[in-house]
């Protein structure tokens, strides 16, 4: 029978997007959607920000990173996949949390859309005001 490699979750949410990911011991292979990670998020910036995390516990080589990711647009599940692997890297291990928290990277980004109000053309547009 195979041996169980160890492996941490972690889910991450941001607007309407959520990530599931799964952290192994590795080294430092990032999968999302079963594709490759450059290929599902192109822009240098957003690899950057997804990766905060590991850098910042100096853990960037020791664990492969695979994600499933739904919902939302490309920016939304860059911040979901950000926060799952900050999630995952805590439970991995727990001496990371206080790092992790002082930069804010435990915290679910609460900001969501805001809905569209009826009789107006937007969430916070209005019709042009006429007095006479």
């Amino acid at each position: 029978m195979a041996k169980k490699q160890q492996e941490f979750l972690g889910v991450g949410r941001r607007k309407e997007a959520s990530a599931r990911v799964r952290l192994t011991p590795g080294k430092g292979k990032v999968t999302a959607n079963k594709r490759e990670f450059e290929d599902y998020f192109p822009q240098e910036a957003l690899r950057g920000y997804i990766l905060q995390p590991l850098m910042m516990v100096g853990a960037g080589d020791s664990y492969d990173i695979k994600a499933r990711l739904s919902g939302g647009g490309v920016s939304g599940q860059a911040g979901a996949l950000r926060h799952g692997i900050a999630r995952a890297l805590v439970e991995a291990n727990p001496d990371y949390r206080s790092t992790l928290k002082e930069s804010g990277m435990l915290t679910r980004d609460a900001r969501v859309k805001e809905r569209k109000k009826y009789g107006q053309p937007g969430a916070r547009k209005r019709f042009q005001f006429s007095k006479r």
